[in-house]
């Protein structure tokens, strides 16, 4: 646990690079902070294709946003948040719980991938996936190929 792959060529674009041009320790960390998630004790840092994350985060929900708002980048293939801890309001901070990704494949919507992560006759669910990935999701008809999302567990949704 700790090193997430992502689709390099799928993802929002940060920075002036090519396509296959990781964005810069900079972009990544705007990017980062933009989506308010709690990770103002979060490092980042980017080594080619993968980025770092180090530091301490206020839960488990802004560990798993964390990673998923820095690894759908394009020109991101990993992310590596071994070192990256759970504050929970514990007096140490603890490591992350193994999260549940999804990568969203050609023809899938949210009440699809509820039905397979979830069980059949669970499409309704499709909100909950939706409320757990936002605010890197604004609408829930809005996701792409290659983009992965949190699937949070429903006893704790």
């Amino acid at each position: 646990m700790g090193l997430f792959s992502f689709i390099k060529n799928a993802g929002k674009k940060l920075g002036i690079g090519g396509d296959d041009d990781a964005p810069d320790v900079e972009a990544v960390k705007k990017e980062l902070s933009s989506h308010d998630l709690g990770t103002d004790k979060v490092d980042v840092a980017v080594e080619g294709d993968k980025v770092v994350l180090t530091g301490v985060v206020k839960d488990q929900s802004a560990f798993e946003k964390a990673v998923v708002a820095v690894g759908n980048t394009l020109g991101i293939s990993k992310v590596e948040a071994s070192e990256l801890k759970v504050a929970d309001g514990a007096a140490a901070p603890a490591p992350a719980k193994d999260p549940v990704f999804y990568t969203v494949k050609k023809g899938d919507n949210l009440w699809k991938i509820a039905e397979a992560q979830y069980g059949k006759g669970k499409g309704a669910k499709n909100t909950v996936i939706f409320e757990a990935n936002k605010p890197m999701l604004t609408h829930p008809d809005k996701i792409y190929p290659g983009q992965v999302l949190r699937i949070p567990d429903l006893d704790q949704a």
